[in-house]
């Protein structure tokens, strides 16, 4: 065996073993050395996505010595390499500009575990990407309810712990319901890994056999995924979690840890039960109708938002909705419009969030939008960094978001149908609202600021003006960069089933 296919196991392996080793560092190294953590695994993981692209083709990892169906595989493709690279980036950068705000919003005492708790989202969302094995799955979902729940209570203030609590109950709802998921289809099957539940579904259904259980274990999965990546209706934790949170907590949160349960759920439905279970089973008809609900409601709520954070919160359950509208599509071309909508959200959300510190920096640390005027002025990076991440979420030409509506479109009239005109009619209306309040925060930064303000003294600090640069010259390569983005998403989509 090639010593490159090690690397999934060696990302996971080297994400924990940094967890236990920040944890004994002091504060200042312990954040860098998450920063080297998560540029190394970026690397290890683009050397794998190098190699899969060049041979064509996917490959179990078996770990340990114990063969199916007792023992525990990872699976490396196309896909899951490219998300990896993607997501290791996202956090690099996020932890990179969060840095200043996390010196002095989390006790010094504890930003050691914040660093781990880091580590440890990492090693749970490269885990959920490259399993075969659904039980190890499960494992890194708690492992990532932990991590997330944390990150949001790090920032100890009121909101903060009531927000983490909210996530906490909603999370170990969502984790209950996938584990009686897990245990029905054992007990079906007699199988944890992927390959051979697979099998077992697909002779069950020709027999007509438990049906019932199967669309129960269906609904389950949706259910339990769906209230832990905050699809509407099950968003209600959201808000406060993301508004709330430090900048590189929020960041991580809304980029990453969101869209690993949604690929998971992607996973199952290819892996595990099956393309033709789903489709007699109509669930894909729900994750439309709930994707197209998000896309609208999301929106609404973001415009009545007064404050920055929560209106970017509420943002991401708009585009949470695109991912799910698009996979409720049912198609080839949905699932390669949502998982490339999914990488430009990971970038143009991180780098909302991280412009949002720098701007309310910029002012007096208000997020509220009467004092963010003449913003972009003061704090030159950030305020060209949120211009260009709203304006690819709005769906400006050259830039990701434009790209990915576009595959939607086309995956609608692919479908045809009602959903065709549903899914037009939502990506209009949605767009139309985008603009309304990200235009508006766009112009608001750029005017001038009210009569007698005085613009506050504050820091700009190297890191985060880094971190800004670079989110803002990724925003431009997911755009830029789509065609080769999208034949590796096609590629790897048709080698995962």
């Amino acid at each position: 065996m090639e010593f490159v296919k090690n690397v999934p196991f060696f990302s996971i392996m080297l994400c924990m073993i940094s967890g236990v080793t920040a944890s004994m560092l002091p504060p200042k190294i312990a954040k860098w050395w998450t920063v080297a953590l998560a540029a190394v695994v970026a690397a290890l993981n683009a050397w794998l996505l190098s190699y899969l692209l060049s041979v064509g083709e996917s490959y179990t990892y078996m770990m340990g010595h114990f063969p199916a169906p007792w023992g525990n595989e990872l699976r490396g493709g196309i896909l899951e390499a490219l998300l990896a690279v993607v997501f290791s980036i996202v956090l690099l950068v996020s932890t990179l500009g969060g840095m200043q705000k996390l010196e002095y919003q989390v006790d010094p005492h504890k930003q050691n575990l914040f660093c781990v708790m880091l580590d440890l989202v990492l090693a749970a969302m490269i885990s959920m990407l490259y399993t075969n094995d659904l039980f190890t799955g499960y494992v890194f979902i708690e492992i990532m309810t932990l991590g997330a729940c944390v990150l949001i209570m790090s920032r100890q203030n009121g909101r903060t712990l009531v927000s983490a609590m909210r996530y906490m109950i909603m999370s170990l709802l969502g984790s209950g319901l996938i584990l009686i998921a897990i245990t029905l289809t054992y007990n079906l099957t007699g199988h944890l890994l992927m390959e051979n539940i697979q099998q077992s579904f697909a002779q069950l259904h020709a027999s007509g056999q438990y049906e019932v259980p199967i669309t129960v274990i269906t609904g389950l999965f949706f259910v339990g995924l769906g209230i832990k990546s905050a699809l509407f209706p099950f968003h209600t934790w959201l808000p406060d979690a993301y508004g709330y949170s430090t900048p590189a907590a929020s960041s991580v949160l809304s980029s990453i840890v969101s869209k690993a349960y949604i690929f998971l759920l992607m996973k199952i439905f290819y892996r595990v039960i099956g393309m033709d279970i789903i489709h007699s089973s109509h669930v894909m008809n729900l994750l439309f109708i709930f994707g197209v609900a998000g896309m609208i409601l999301g929106s609404l709520s973001a415009i009545r938002s007064h404050d920055l954070r929560r209106m970017n919160a509420y943002s991401s359950v708009a585009q949470i909705g695109y991912l799910y509208a698009g996979i409720g599509l049912g198609i080839e071309a949905g699932f390669v419009a949502a998982i490339y909508h999914m990488i430009m959200h990971s970038v143009a959300k991180s780098s909302l969030f991280i412009a949002t510190s720098g701007l309310a920096d910029a002012s007096g640390d208000s997020k509220r939008f009467s004092d963010l005027r003449g913003a972009g002025y003061r704090y030159p990076a950030a305020g060209i960094c949120f211009s260009v991440s709203a304006m690819s979420l709005v769906g400006i030409p050259i830039l990701g978001g434009f790209v990915s509506k576009l595959y939607f479109s086309q995956a609608a009239f692919e479908y045809g149908g009602v959903h065709l005109w549903v899914m037009l009619s939502a990506l209009a209306l949605s767009t139309f609202l985008n603009v309304l309040y990200f235009m508006r925060t766009v112009i608001t930064l750029y005017r001038p600021p009210k009569k007698g303000f005085q613009p506050p003294a504050f820091r700009k600090d190297p890191r985060t003006v880094t971190a800004l640069w670079i989110m803002t010259a990724l925003n431009f390569l997911v755009g830029l960069l789509a065609q080769p983005i999208v034949m590796a998403i096609t590629r790897g989509l048709r080698m995962f089933a």
